[in-house]
């Protein structure tokens, strides 16, 4: 009797894919590993900096991260709140730095922090096997980003965090800046010039309907094609092929090619036809999109004593049920019950 043809990783590939009723395949995961943050943001907190969601174990995490890469998730990030005050996540990122997508390859880490702590971690980071960081950073006038963070001397923590990270190689390091209108929509050009001094990629992101204390209008957001004009007005900009279809943010770099723009526009210019996200929180649930009205459970089943087939099938129902879209700024739009650093980014 002939033996069977062996099965091609690339088959396997295609076999383990989550994908929404919808046709988009899911293959990046944000994963939350605390609410907890050690600044105090005007647009995002009320002010407090204790966790109101339960954190799981670091081995909890990793088992339910495993079950996603076996699906085919091939991006993880780390976020918060602050992921850089969750103990054990050196260990965290040296066992997934272990792991490989079902096309073989290993599994892109990444992180986003607010950068306070980035100087003193940035190299173990980069030993555990994480790739790259994103840092959040709304102004480059020091004054101003500590009304925003409500922070003495945070300015200056944060970029001594971004060079130290550079230099340690946990590259290309992106910036991201959330603007809001009359705040610090005056730090555009500023941040232009900060992404060619600095040699990191600046990306700048309407403000979402995501914060503690419901600041958000409509008014507030500063679009991407104001952002465009303003900055071309004094450093000419040029646009970039996106990598890949999923890509949140158009890209540009500068008429002489030095430096590098992003804008995420999710409000002025949706993306969610070709989102490839899904979110796990810090308590184990899993948000289908950034402003979904319900939450899945996957932690409270694990606990309950399901296996990782029984797990990795919830998972797929999950995914298939992937909104088609949000509904920001539209006729009866709900916020979603949980703001952004009770989420995760």
């Amino acid at each position: 009797m002939a033996a069977a043809s062996p099965t091609t990783s690339a088959e396997n590939a295609t076999k383990r894919r989550l994908i929404d009723s919808h046709g988009r395949v899911i293959h990046d995961l944000r994963v939350s590993v605390t609410d907890r943050c050690n600044y105090k943001c005007i647009y995002c907190r009320t002010g407090e900096y204790g966790a109101q969601y339960p954190e799981l174990a670091i081995e909890e995490y990793l088992r339910l991260i495993r079950l996603f890469v076996d699906l085919g998730i091939e991006k993880v990030r780390l976020t918060g709140g602050e992921p850089l005050l969750r103990n054990g996540l050196i260990e965290l990122i040296q066992e997934l730095a272990s792991l490989r997508t079902t096309s073989g390859q290993a599994l892109d880490i990444a992180l986003t922090t607010n950068g306070h702590l980035l100087d003193k971690m940035a190299a173990p980071l980069k030993g555990a096997g994480l790739n790259r960081v994103t840092v959040s950073m709304d102004a480059v006038d020091a004054p101003t980003f500590e009304r925003i963070t409500r922070v003495p001397g945070s300015f200056n923590k944060v970029l001594n965090g971004i060079r130290v990270a550079k230099a340690a190689g946990l590259t290309p390091l992106k910036v991201n800046c959330v603007l809001l209108r009359g705040f610090n929509d005056n730090e555009i050009e500023g941040f232009a010039r900060f992404a060619r001094e600095e040699d990191v990629v600046v990306r700048f992101i309407e403000f979402m309907p995501l914060e503690e204390d419901r600041l958000w209008s409509p008014e507030i957001v500063v679009p991407l094609k104001e952002i465009v004009a303003r900055i071309s007005r004094e450093m000419p900009l040029v646009p970039l092929a996106p990598r890949e279809p999923s890509e949140t943010a158009r890209r540009y770099t500068f008429s002489d090619g030095k430096g590098e723009i992003g804008i995420i526009a999710p409000v002025s210019q949706a993306f969610c036809g070709a989102c490839s996200r899904v979110r796990l929180t810090s308590d184990g649930k899993i948000r289908t999109c950034l402003f979904s009205q319900v939450e899945h459970d996957l932690y409270g089943r694990m606990r309950a004593g399901q296996s990782d087939a029984e797990l990795s099938a919830y998972i797929v129902r999950t995914i298939n049920e992937k909104e088609a879209r949000h509904h920001i700024g539209e006729p009866g739009f709900l916020k979603p019950s949980r703001s952004m650093v009770h989420i995760g980014g």
